[in-house]
């Protein structure tokens, strides 16, 4: 894995944040190439102004639910925890940009569903840029042990998948492998890379849905669905802990796409 992709001088250029920012580019440009094929007026600044607001909601939200999930990694360190760059809850990411957004399209008396449907492409393939950075950097989002031949591992990753410097890991190991040996380095599934996979393809159904005769906020709605249904099922392979019987992203997940088809049958004429 490649944390660290180089040096130039003082400067270091991180492989995550480094994905990250080419996500928010990326974002940006079909957002706004979106706006001005719906003849929004002043398409770029809107689409700047909103790229940005995702930008300062998505780190803060998503640093907070990752802490509001595991509340020991606060409590061990927190000015660490808080400035760190591991530890990102997408969804909680999404949630709080959502707000965000949706109050300053109120001051602007723009249609909010309206600028979803023409985001919806972009936060999908933001998305899949977004985890090729947590699987150059092995952050911790890769999956549960496996002996399957596309596992792998991690050892120079933010969080390692060496046994004798994860022991949570090493539990999920002898969990599902009892009375195996506890290798030097676990193999894992690499769920980024699933992840991935899944939101190039997902985006491609929505890139092609974006010219059909949809009402608004018809592909917004598709995009929750979509994005719960993935997350949903990859979070059967993560190390999350478990709320009756599901993750905190599994039942934000099934929210979401409760909210999404609501959305999509209630906006059918609209």
């Amino acid at each position: 894995m490649y944390p660290t992709l180089l040096h130039i001088g003082p400067l270091t250029i991180y492989s995550f944040g480094l994905m990250v920012a080419i996500a928010f580019l990326t974002a940006n440009w079909l957002l706004n190439a979106e706006l001005k094929r719906k003849a929004f007026p002043n398409a770029e600044q809107l689409g700047s102004s909103i790229t940005l607001l995702a930008l300062i909601g998505g780190i803060f939200g998503a640093k907070l639910f990752h802490l509001l999930e595991n509340p020991s990694y606060f409590f061990e360190d927190p000015i660490g925890s808080l400035f760190s760059g591991e530890g990102l809850t997408f969804y909680g990411g999404l949630i709080t940009s959502i707000v965000m957004i949706i109050v300053y399209l109120r001051t602007k008396q723009t249609p909010f569903l309206g600028i979803a449907d023409a985001a919806s492409p972009s936060l999908m393939i933001a998305y899949g840029i977004g985890r090729i950075g947590c699987q150059l950097a092995g952050d911790g989002d890769y999956g549960i042990p496996t002996d399957h031949p596309f596992g792998m591992s991690y050892p120079e990753g933010m969080v390692s998948t060496l046994s004798a410097r994860n022991t949570e890991l090493v539990r999920y190991f002898q969990e599902l492998f009892p009375g195996r040996p506890i290798p030097e380095d676990i193999i894992v599934h690499p769920t980024p890379v699933y992840e991935t996979l899944i939101a190039f393809l997902f985006f491609g159904i929505l890139w092609k849905f974006r010219t059909k005769q949809l009402g608004m906020g018809q592909l917004f709605g598709m995009y929750l669905i979509l994005a719960g249904i993935e997350r949903f099922l990859v979070e059967f392979l993560r190390m999350n802990p478990l709320y009756m019987g599901l993750s905190q992203a599994q039942w934000i997940s099934v929210m979401l796409g409760v909210i999404g088809s609501i959305i999509f049958i209630r906006n059918k004429n609209h």
